[in-house]
């Protein structure tokens, strides 16, 4: 029962958190830059597309976020977020590893997260348990955490344009150096 209750947690903070981020970027709630604000982050970080990858990014981030929260279609869902999670880790890369510069280690949290949940599965409080997909065959479950992430490098293949990286685009503005109290 305790462990129903762990996954039950890490799955609805986590997946709404993500279904949130998406939503950020497609519309202008929660803080959100609308559409064309998500198209302008893409491009500024040298993607192709603009609005069409801004909002296959954030529909992903909606529904596998959605999908996790409830414990519904758990592999899928964990392929899709790993998937996403994994493009925005390429994109902080050469930031390093650590968060107050921009860095990767919050996308590589959250796929660790991901996969771990696609692995051991939503756990009896789930969408999945209730119409009795779960437990998923390990092959699905380890094909759908590998898979979100060539998936994820895929996409950063198809669509990064190394060109507009260096035309020196603007990037993101990095954190503050001012260390003021």
């Amino acid at each position: 029962m305790p462990i129903d209750c762990g996954l039950f947690l890490l799955r609805l903070v986590a997946g709404l958190l993500l279904a949130g981020h998406g939503v950020q970027k497609v519309s202008f709630r929660l803080g959100g830059g609308g559409l064309a604000g998500g198209a302008r982050e893409f491009r500024q970080d040298g993607f192709r597309g603009g609005a069409l990858t801004a909002l296959a990014a954030g529909a992903t981030q909606i529904g596998a976020g959605l999908l996790i929260a409830c414990g519904a279609l758990t592999p899928l869902a964990a392929a899709g977020a790993v998937g996403v999670m994994t493009v925005a880790l390429t994109v902080k890369w050469h930031r390093g590893l650590w968060v107050q510069n921009d860095g990767y280690e919050y996308p590589l949290v959250l796929i660790t997260l991901f996969a771990a949940l696609a692995l051991t599965g939503p756990g009896r409080w789930s969408a999945d348990h209730l119409l009795h997909l779960a437990p998923w065959p390990a092959w699905q479950s380890a094909l759908a955490a590998v898979g979100g992430v060539g998936t994820g490098l895929a996409v950063r293949l198809l669509l990064h344009d190394p060109s507009a990286a260096a035309a020196g685009r603007p990037g993101r503005p990095r954190p503050s150096d001012d260390r003021s109290p």
